[in-house]
């Protein structure tokens, strides 16, 4: 078999959705929980093979599959991947093996259709990473809402997880129509335009229309309503209220995907500035004042917190505006530290939330009023929570140190009030992150029912053990991450130095594998 014919993306997204909708088939919960947790390691095996195939050397997107698929509506199953959607494709499916895994006792009502939800959940959110298809894209985009809300509304752990849930989806579909309206936009614009390269007419394909130029007017209106559909997703302040409800309302393990995956923040980098790079830059100000506003407020309010799960929210909104920061630096280093970083948070935010978790289940709380002294009977968690905390402070030797540097330099470079802002927000992150750990994990016992408390099992001590190791490796070792999305991002730079579209040479490269005709 020649692994360079194998139509890798498509299986990422159709394995984890076949296998969920076997799970149903299943009678017998432990056989359903075993086999969700296998094809889940599947699909982790096959985003690493997609990285084997992927040469960093090329630019433009590889691993190309595409297909017609509604023709009246010009539009295609077209997938591929570059340098910096390839990374999450492992990522999620990291994160699905840690959160099957992590599930795997807590969840026993309904736990067939439990972890079918999050097969079915890993396989759209792929679908996400590797859509060229704008019309594609959307729909992975909106189907994501069905198995969150069953999720959250079924599974969660609090007493008002439905309300969470149908916010959660009314947010959501509130954020979709500005995106809806963009993409016809773009679509309609292609079409209208005598010079495309493409000369397709009405297309929805995401190369075609990065060679399109666009009149500023129009680029900013479809920059701004880009911008407003992904920020509630990100979320950025003030459309952040739906992510504190569902991390403390809803069930741990989706609490962590949600806060690991920002898909808002990942629709930026791929869909708002490379469409609409002058809007951008015209629109730099506003990138600007959402990155200060939404590091400054979350890291605010997370200081506020004695909720472990709420405090892990509001720093979630930090860490959107943090990333904000880079991406209005519009410059090599921020852009590249804005990638590097959202990797970095699927890894330390999803395993904090995770321990958050077991914190959970073996207290019934991760109030403060619960806790203190929680190091002694639960030293291995505790240390494991302390080494993810540091690498989300960017602590050097953790994977939070290159992205985080990468994107100060990229802001002060921009402007110096930009990059204090950035400052300033890793410091209320060391202050928030050592004030609930000192109250939290050190001092003396005095709840018995933290005294009594078990350490972690060997099951999640493997799990948040190798998300730890993950963060000290990607800190010793960020060359390889770094280099994947150096060409794409300096073909985003250049881009947005000259607001003309870029060749489509640049767009795609085939590198031999399958493009599926009709």
């Amino acid at each position: 078999m020649h692994t360079s014919h194998l139509p890798v993306l498509s299986l990422l997204i159709f394995l984890p959705i076949a296998a969920g909708a076997g799970l149903l088939a299943l009678r017998d919960q432990k056989l359903a929980r075993t086999a969700a947790l296998a094809a889940a390691a599947v699909e982790l095996l096959l985003s690493i093979l997609a990285c084997g195939l992927f040469d960093a050397d090329l630019t433009g997107m590889q691993l190309i599959e595409r297909q017609t698929w509604i023709p009246t509506l010009h539009i295609d199953y077209f997938l591929g991947v570059d340098g910096v959607s390839l990374p999450f494709l492992p990522l999620n499916a990291l994160l699905t093996v840690g959160v099957i895994a992590a599930s795997w006792t807590g969840t026993q009502q309904r736990s067939r259709a439990y972890f079918a939800l999050l097969l079915v959940l890993e396989g759209i959110t792929q679908g996400i990473y590797c859509s060229l298809d704008l019309g594609l894209f959307f729909m992975f985009w909106e189907l994501t809402l069905v198995p969150l809300f069953f999720l959250i509304s079924l599974w969660g752990v609090g007493p008002r997880r439905r309300h969470a849930a149908t916010q959660y989806v009314l947010f959501m579909l509130a954020g979709g129509v500005p995106l809806l309206v963009a993409f016809i936009l773009l679509a309609l614009n292609n079409a209208s335009e005598a010079g495309s390269p493409a000369r397709l007419g009405l297309s929805f394909d995401y190369l075609n229309l990065l060679q399109t130029p666009i009149p500023l007017e129009q680029q900013t209106v479809i920059f701004l309503l880009l911008l407003l559909g992904f920020g509630i997703k990100a979320p950025f302040f003030p459309f952040h209220v739906w992510l504190p409800n569902v991390a403390l309302e809803g069930p741990v393990g989706v609490s962590a995907l949600l806060m690991g995956l920002k898909l808002g923040l990942f629709g930026i980098l791929r869909y708002a500035v490379p469409l609409a790079p002058q809007a951008a830059n015209h629109c730099r100000g506003l990138l600007i004042a959402l990155g200060v506003a939404g590091a400054l407020y979350g890291a605010l309010l997370a200081l506020r917190q004695s909720n472990l799960r709420r405090l892990l929210a509001y720093s979630g909104v930090s860490h959107v505006g943090f990333v904000m920061i880079g991406v209005a630096a519009l410059n090599l280093q921020g852009l590249q530290g804005a990638v590097f970083q959202l990797v970095n948070f699927g890894i330390v935010s999803s395993g904090l939330m995770l321990i958050a978790g077991f914190l959970q289940r073996r207290l019934g709380s991760t109030d403060l009023a619960s806790l203190g002294g929680i190091a002694r009977p639960m030293p291995r968690l505790a240390a494991l929570f302390f080494v993810l905390g540091l690498a989300s402070l960017g602590v050097p030797g953790t994977n939070g140190f290159a992205a985080e540097h990468l994107i100060l330099i990229g802001a002060f470079r921009s402007q110096t009030g930009l990059g204090l802002a950035g400052l300033l927000a890793v410091i209320l992150g060391a202050a928030y992150f050592l004030d609930y750990y000192r109250r939290a994990f050190l001092g003396p016992v005095v709840r018995p029912g933290v005294a009594n408390a078990a350490d972690l099992l060997p099951r999640e001590l493997w799990l948040a053990g190798t998300l730890a190791v993950m963060s000290l490796l990607l800190g010793l070792f960020p060359l390889g991450l770094l280099r994947l999305s150096e060409q794409p991002l300096t073909t985003l730079v250049a881009r947005l130095e000259t607001g003309t579209p870029i060749t489509l040479a640049d767009a795609i490269q085939d590198r031999g594998h399958p493009t599926l005709k009709p």
